[in-house]
C-alpha cells in the first residue's frame, strides 16, 4: 500500500511600512517616548497586513478548510479515510485571532475530526536556526504552546521554515522528541534514490519525509497554466499519476494559498480539491496518511545525510538558502539581525525581543532577492515592494532604529550591559546559555 501525505503550508508575514522614518519622527514629537508597542505599529503596516489577511482568508483559507472538512466527514465511514497535515505559523494564527477569529474556529473544527495533523515550526516562520540554538528552540516552544492553546493539539511532526534542513536540524528535532521531520526531495542529496520512501536522519533516529516536488508543483505552480501540456489537470488524472508513481510514500506539500489565492476559484481549483480524495481512494494501492502515521508504520529505507554546508530547502531552483541570504543585501540585513540578538537577550525586554523576532520573519529577506527568471518572478509576486532594494532599505530603517534603541537601553542598564559583556566573552558552545 502506497501512502499519500498532503501537507499545506499556512503563513502570512507582517510586512514593513514604507514610511517608517517619518512616522518615527512624528510620533516622537507627539509622544516624546516610544514604547515597543508604539514601535511595532510604526515598523509594520497594519492596514496592508489586515487587508491581505482578510482577502486571503476569504478567498482561500475559509473555503479550503470548508472543502477539506467536508471531504473528511464524507469519507469518515469509508474503508479508507481522507487525512491532511497543516503547518500553520504562529504569526498567521496571531493575525487570525485579531482580524478573522472565524478562521481559528475553522482550524479548531478540523483538529476535532482526529484526521488532521498539525506540525510544529518556528512561531515567526524565521531563520532562527541560523542565529542561535537557544533562539531556535524558544521560537519552536512558543509555536508549540500556541498550537496547544488555540487548537488543543500537541504536534509530533515538524518542519523548519520553508523545509530548511540539515543534519543538525534533524537531530535537534530528534532530541526534542519529534517523530518525523518534513523536507525537500533534493537530487544532490538523494543521488540515485527516490524521495518516495521514508528515510532516517544521519546520526539520529528521527524519520525524514521528503517532498516530491514535481508532483507537488503540478498543483502548486502548474495547475492553472494553459501552456502546460497536461492542462487541464483533473483529480482523476492526478490520482492516476500518484498510483503509477513507484515508492512507499509520496509527500505532496504546497502553499495553502494555492487554493483560491494563487489560483482563483474560477480556475476550478476548489473542484479539483473536492474530487481529489475520492479519486485517490478509488485506487486499491493508495491510502492517505499523516506524516506521523507514516513515521510509525513504515521502516526507513536508508539514511539521509545533509551536512550544514549542503543545507536544503524547498525554495527556488537551487533549493538551498540562497532565497534568503544569497546576495549582499540579504547577507547584510541578516548579519545585522543576528548581531543584535545578543544585545536583545541581555536586555531581557519582552517588547524589544518581540520586535526583533518580528524582524526575523523570513519573508523580509525573501523580498530582497535579486534572482531573475522564474524564481525572480515568484519573489516579485509575493513582495509588496517596488523592488528588492526598497525591501532592503525599509528593513534597514527598522533594524537600524531597533539597534539604536537597544544600545541606549543597554547603556542605561548596568546589569544588562554586564550580561552582554559576559555573553560575548563565552566560547561558542556555551555562549547562548545563561540563567538569572
Amino acid at each position: 500500500m502506497k501512502h499519500i501525505v498532503f501537507m499545506f503550508e499556512v503563513h502570512q508575514p507582517y510586512r514593513l511600512r514604507r514610511n517608517i522614518k517619518s512616522l518615527l519622527l512624528s510620533n516622537l514629537i507627539r509622544k516624546g517616548r516610544l514604547t515597543p508597542e508604539d514601535l511595532e505599529k510604526i515598523y509594520f503596516d497594519e492596514d496592508l497586513n489586515r487587508y491581505v489577511f482578510e482577502r486571503v482568508a476569504k478567498r482561500c483559507y475559509l473555503p479550503a478548510n470548508y472543502t477539506i472538512k467536508q471531504q473528511i466527514e464524507y469519507f469518515k465511514d469509508y474503508g479508507k479515510k481522507f487525512k491532511v497535515a497543516y503547518s500553520v505559523s504562529g504569526v498567521l494564527l496571531e493575525q487570525a485571532s485579531r482580524w478573522f477569529p472565524e478562521l481559528v474556529e475553522s482550524f479548531r473544527r478540523l483538529a476535532s475530526t482526529g484526521l488532521v495533523e498539525f506540525l510544529d515550526q518556528t512561531y515567526y516562520h524565521s531563520l532562527a536556526f541560523l542565529v542561535a540554538e537557544e533562539e531556535f528552540m524558544d521560537q519552536l516552544n512558543e509555536h508549540r504552546r500556541l498550537i496547544k492553546k488555540e487548537l488543543n493539539y500537541e504536534p509530533r511532526a515538524i518542519e523548519n521554515t520553508e523545509f530548511i534542513y540539515n543534519n543538525y536540524v534533524g537531530c535537534l528535532f530528534d532530541r526534542l522528541g519529534y517523530k518525523a521531520v518534513l523536507t525537500e526531495g533534493v537530487e544532490r542529496i538523494l543521488g540515485w534514490r527516490s524521495p518516495n520512501y521514508l528515510y532516517k536522519a544521519k546520526n539520529c533516529n528521527i524519520r525524514v519525509l521528503m517532498r516530491n516536488y514535481r508532483l507537488s508543483d503540478d498543483i502548486g505552480f502548474r495547475f492553472g497554466s494553459t501552456w502546460w501540456n497536461e492542462y487541464p489537470l483533473t483529480a482523476e488524472k492526478y490520482s492516476a499519476w500518484l498510483a503509477a508513481t513507484p515508492g512507499d510514500v509520496i509527500l505532496i506539500a504546497i502553499d495553502y494559498e494555492t487554493f483560491g489565492e494563487h489560483f482563483p476559484a474560477e480556475t476550478g481549483i476548489f473542484e479539483f480539491l473536492r474530487w481529489l480524495p475520492g479519486e485517490i481512494l478509488k485506487w486499491e494501492n493508495l491510502t492517505i496518511s499523516t506524516p506521523t502515521e507514516v513515521a510509525e508504520h513504515l521502516q526507513p529505507r536508508d539514511e539521509i545525510d545533509v551536512p550544514e554546508y549542503m543545507t536544503i530547502s524547498w525554495a527556488d531552483l537551487e533549493r538551498d538558502l540562497s532565497a534568503w541570504i544569497g546576495n549582499f543585501m540579504q547577507q547584510d540585513a541578516f548579519n545585522r539581525l543576528r548581531d543584535l540578538w545578543l544585545q536583545i537577550k541581555a536586555l531581557r525586554n519582552p517588547g524589544y525581543e518581540r520586535l526583533w523576532r518580528l524582524l526575523s520573519i523570513s519573508d523580509h529577506f525573501y523580498y530582497m532577492s535579486t534572482k531573475g527568471g522564474g524564481p525572480g518572478d515568484v519573489h516579485s509576486y509575493f513582495s509588496p515592494y517596488k523592488n528588492p532594494y526598497e525591501a532592503h532599505m525599509l528593513f534597514s530603517e527598522a533594524i537600524g532604529d531597533l539597534e539604536t534603541r537597544t544600545l541606549l537601553a543597554l547603556e542605561n542598564d548596568k546589569k544588562a550591559l554586564m550580561r552582554y559583556a559576559w555573553m560575548r566573552s563565552l566560547p561558542d558552545e556555551n555562549k547562548f546559555y545563561f540563567y538569572a
